[in-house]
């Protein structure tokens, strides 16, 4: 039977980033985007207990006004981070007000934010010596739930292999407040919940991906085309190997 021991899981993750930041990033801070979810709260508590909240730098970045930012707040105060606010809102506007001769399409609208998000969180880290925290997880990476370029990058990922479910039991292991942990992740543009937008709920699909237990048909043919289709995110860019002897005749 599939078991997993958070504390222990929490124990290693801590020690992961603390040798990663010795190899990669001597004295570096962590630079976290903080949505206030349960994700980004468990990657900066995480990076917290490894190297200390001096530091981990959280950045937030709501798109114009954000009505639950007060979470984001309280996370970078509770965990004591320097944190800063940047918002994208105008530069989302602004792009988009140069592309208003093209048709753009829903999707486009949807991803430019969180492309955004993550060219300023880059500024951040570039003028503060720092390292990107990805804080995407396994269960969201399985199914494609994330923008290419956007929140799916980074310099180094503490959860992107454990489960929605084990990212709260992380949380819950760490001591970090429940209001964190449990959070329900709201996608900021139709107010609808991720779990709404993916018609399925992150417990079946955890255990399909940890336990093997099939969803009804429906959702076990939606998650199965979602994770087909999005295999080409987690993977590096396709190259054309070149040598010398393709070109001899």
């Amino acid at each position: 039977m599939y078991r997993f021991d958070a504390e222990k899981t929490a124990g290693r993750i801590i020690e992961w980033i603390r040798n990663w930041f010795e190899e990669n990033g001597k004295g570096c801070s962590a630079v976290v985007g903080i949505s206030g979810g349960k994700d980004s709260s468990v990657t900066a508590a995480l990076c917290v207990k490894a190297l200390g909240k001096d530091r981990v730098i959280g950045v937030l970045m709501p798109r114009g006004e954000q009505f639950d930012i007060s979470y984001s707040y309280e996370l970078c105060e509770t965990l004591g981070i320097e944190y800063h606010v940047v918002n994208v809102g105008k530069a989302v506007e602004a792009i988009l007000d140069e592309m208003k001769d093209f048709d753009v399409s829903t999707q486009s609208v949807v991803n430019l934010p969180p492309r955004i998000r993550m060219a300023a969180l880059y500024c951040v880290s570039q003028s503060r010596n720092g390292r990107v925290a990805n804080t995407c997880n396994l269960s969201e990476d399985w199914v494609g739930y994330s923008t290419r370029y956007g929140d799916s990058v980074g310099d180094f990922s503490p959860l992107s292999r454990l489960t929605v479910a084990e990212v709260k039991a992380v949380g819950r292991a760490i001591g970090l407040p429940e209001k964190f942990v449990e959070k329900p992740p709201i996608d900021g543009l139709s107010g609808k919940t991720d779990e709404d937008n993916l018609g399925f709920t992150y417990a079946m699909l955890d255990r399909y991906i940890r336990e093997g237990i099939e969803p009804p048909p429906a959702e076990k043919a939606k998650i199965d085309r979602l994770h087909r289709i999005n295999q080409f995110k987690l993977q590096l860019m396709p190259c054309f190997e070149f040598t010398p002897e393709n070109d001899e005749e």
